[in-house]
């Protein structure tokens, strides 16, 4: 009675899935938990990848710079590593690896950026201590400098 009045009704769903069934209804949500066939990617796994590439590019930055993404990726792809230990048959294998990948390369970039930091301090730690032990050295280059 209500489609010959023109009343919109719900749509119906297309059909019921049994529940050792594959998803397969394109146009729905995947059932909670996975799922049978259904992996979704770890939530920062590209993000870390990018971030760990960008720590081993900015070690030339006096080492400074370079050493912010390294420690954010870091700490994202240790709680994405506990998320995939807990339930890794949610998650892909692909996602894994760029997560590994890319805390490899955090971990290049940071050990990267200590030597990079610590290189540029002994650089100022001996300049400072020979320009100050000869004052006329120290008057010469500013001298220069103007």
């Amino acid at each position: 009675m209500s489609e010959e009045l023109g009343t919109p009704q719900a749509p119906q769903p297309e059909g019921n899935n049994p529940p050792n069934q594959p998803f397969n209804n394109p146009g729905q949500f995947p059932p909670m938990g996975g799922g049978f066939g259904y992996q979704q990617a770890l939530p920062n796994s590209t993000i870390v990848l990018v971030l760990g590439i960008i720590s081993i590019v900015l070690c030339c930055c006096y080492g400074i710079l370079g050493l912010i993404p390294a420690i954010i990726a870091m700490v994202l792809s240790s709680k994405d590593i506990v998320l995939y230990k807990a339930n890794p048959n949610i998650y892909t294998q692909s996602s894994y690896k760029n997560l590994n990948a890319g805390r490899v390369c955090a971990i290049i970039g940071l050990v990267l950026n200590i030597l990079s930091l610590i290189y540029y301090a002994v650089i100022l730690y001996l300049f400072g201590t020979g320009v100050l032990g000869d004052p006329q050295k120290m008057q010469e280059l500013i001298k220069g400098m103007q």
